[in-house]
């Protein structure tokens, strides 16, 4: 396919907001694909990326060198390029308007732009690495915008910067896929007048199974160019095929909230396995015989940063190849007690002295299920038996790999009360299992419920706000917020929260209706942050408060979310660091010991 058809495509989707009418175009664009390599090109363009989802491989490339490019490639200032993209929020755009501008003469025809060929340039631009590596990568940008339409221009720059700002997501994606492999056979027909899908009442069922073979095949394989091609050439059949593979992460799976026991208990069923919720992070780790490597829950390679667990788990777990998942946990070497994840979070993104941190937070691995285990795909077995399996696997020692602490409870009772003891432990909550489930990767379909306190709301007054981008360019979008100190008399940082917000009026409060708000109360304005007097109060809900020193509170609010604004509280009736320290104290009890 020419790239210039694929951009126009792109355009299209860029101005529909309707999901279902979005999957249409993309069923089209898919039905030009002829080839392996047509599919991984195009499908990962669609996605704005150039590797896979699981790949590790970046194109790196910032918005400071792409203005270097563009101010080369189109003899304009980088100070007017920069000034510019402050006014309207979008790279993208300012490259399509400054090639619009300039009468140039291209060094090719547009129509040597293909799709194959601007993805094997943007992937070489990731390889390049070196002394001399940022001209090289300016030349390569340069040259595809010397030779792309102004169009062209807009979207290659966004995919540089991985932010394509169409509106697909994974599942829209998934339905494409669906309705470009079987929309005969299923007889789907989408209509653009009644902007809705036509699935004859018989067939839905079968519609629904497949979508769910789909989105398991690409939950193991994160690679939709893959599970395209694959059910191309082989159908159903061979989709059905794809499976774990040590080596490669997949989606794990995830568990859904429950507000008590009860809730919890009636959900999966009694008897019932649970185990502890800790507070670090989820890793896979896996085996394929040769090299062990770990992945984070958000497909990271980490293996680097916690290269001391290998020995370790080369000798702890009696398998050669296997998949497990897993809680690595930080604790303090001197109290040996756990610390909470932001701790073991600088461990993640560390990629220097990595020898010296692991001294300092050394970690415990909590392993609580293996899906693989030489030679065998385990995934199917129940949770009972892979329970069983997991811990038979592991040689446990204490402070190093574990399983995780776990019992089988037979009455709502036997949950509640462990459920009491974990919190007891100092830990963060329980996970409530059916024994009877197999591993459904990425997905929340009840064989895993969660349970752990639910904290309370804070009152907390915007301080200072950035202006968005995109669709969000000239509302301010981003707020830091900010409670009192204990004698009220200043303000202190808890973080920053942008979503929970709505884009229109009838579904909430929205961004704009914001923006007007604070605009009146703007009090200094440096680059896109504004400083603003603290007269609007919100409330927030957050998964957790964690300890930082990135604010001036000493503490950051984790997933914080937009809830309301309080128009009932004064900026003198908001919360108090004392009641940030209280809640702080209360969301893990006493500190657990290794």
């Amino acid at each position: 396919m020419h790239y210039l058809n694929l951009t126009k495509h792109y355009e299209h989707l860029e101005q529909t907001p309707r999901r279902l009418e979005k999957t249409h175009i993309l069923q089209g664009i898919l039905n030009t694909i002829k080839t392996a390599e047509d599919a991984e090109a195009t499908i990962n363009l669609i996605r704005g990326a150039v590797f896979p989802a699981w790949d590790e491989r970046k194109i790196g490339i910032s918005e400071k060198l792409v203005i270097k490019a563009l101010a080369k490639a189109t003899g304009t200032g980088q100070e007017k390029i920069e000034k510019h993209w402050a006014k309207i929020g979008d790279l993208g755009k300012v490259t399509e308007q400054l090639l619009s501008q300039k009468q140039q003469q291209t060094l090719f025809s547009s129509s040597a732009l293909t799709t194959t060929l601007v993805y094997r340039e943007l992937r070489a631009i990731a390889t390049i690495k070196g002394e001399g590596a940022v001209t090289k990568k300016i030349g390569i940008i340069c040259k595809l915008l010397t030779a792309a339409t102004p169009p062209e221009a807009k979207f290659i720059i966004r995919t540089l910067l991985e932010d394509l700002r169409i509106g697909i997501g994974e599942g829209t994606l998934r339905d494409a896929i669906a309705w470009s492999s079987f929309s005969k056979e299923l007889s789907i027909n989408y209509d653009p007048a009644a902007k809705e899908i036509l699935i004859p009442e018989d067939k839905r069922e079968d519609y629904t199974k497949i979508l769910d073979i789909i989105q398991q095949a690409y939950d193991w394989t994160n690679d939709f160019a893959e599970v395209y091609w694959t059910l191309h050439e082989q159908g159903l059949k061979g989709l059905k095929k794809i499976s774990l593979k040590p080596g490669r992460p997949f989606n794990v799976m995830l568990a859904i909230k429950a507000e008590n026991s009860t809730e919890a208990a009636e959900a999966v069923g009694l008897p019932a396995l649970c185990d502890y919720k800790l507070d670090g992070f989820r890793v896979q780790i896996h085996s394929d015989g040769k090299k062990i490597i770990l992945f984070t829950r958000r497909l990271e390679n980490v293996t680097h940063q916690f290269k001391e667990l290998l020995p370790l788990i080369q000798e702890h777990v009696n398998a050669t190849t296997f998949v497990l998942d897993a809680e690595i946990v930080g604790f303090d070497p001197k109290t040996k007690t756990y610390l909470p994840f932001q701790h073991i979070s600088q461990r993640i993104k560390r990629k220097y002295d990595i020898e010296a941190l692991a001294k300092k937070i050394p970690v415990e691995i909590n392993a609580f299920d293996i899906l693989y285990k030489d030679g065998k795909d385990l995934t199917n077995k129940s949770q009972e038996e892979r329970r069983s399996i997991l811990e038979k696997a592991l040689s446990q020692k204490k402070g190093r790999i574990i399983a995780t602490t776990a019992t089988t409870a037979t009455t709502i009772q036997g949950v509640e009360t462990f459920y009491k003891h974990a919190l007891k432990e100092g830990v963060e909550g329980i996970i409530i299992k059916n024994l009877k489930k197999p591993y459904q990767p990425g997905r929340r379909v009840g064989g895993w419920i969660k349970l752990k306190p639910v904290l309370e709301t804070l009152d907390l007054v915007i301080v200072q706000a950035e202006y968005g981008t995109g669709k969000r360019a000239g509302t301010l979008s981003s707020y830091t917020i900010a409670c009192l100190n204990n004698d009220k008399s200043n303000y202190l940082e808890l973080g920053k929260v942008s979503t929970g917000l709505k884009e229109k009026e009838e579904e909430g409060t929205t961004y704009e209706e914001i923006t007007k708000s604070l605009k009146p109360l703007i009090i200094k304005t440096t680059g896109r942050t504004v400083f603003v007097k603290p007269r609007i109060i919100i409330e927030v809900a957050y998964e957790e408060i964690q300890q930082s020193p990135s604010y001036s509170s000493g503490y950051a609010l984790r997933f914080p979310r937009f809830l309301k604004i309080r128009t009932d509280r004064s900026e003198k009736q908001i919360n108090t660091l004392e009641d940030v320290e209280r809640i702080y104290t209360k969301q893990r009890g006493k500190h657990r010991n290794v």
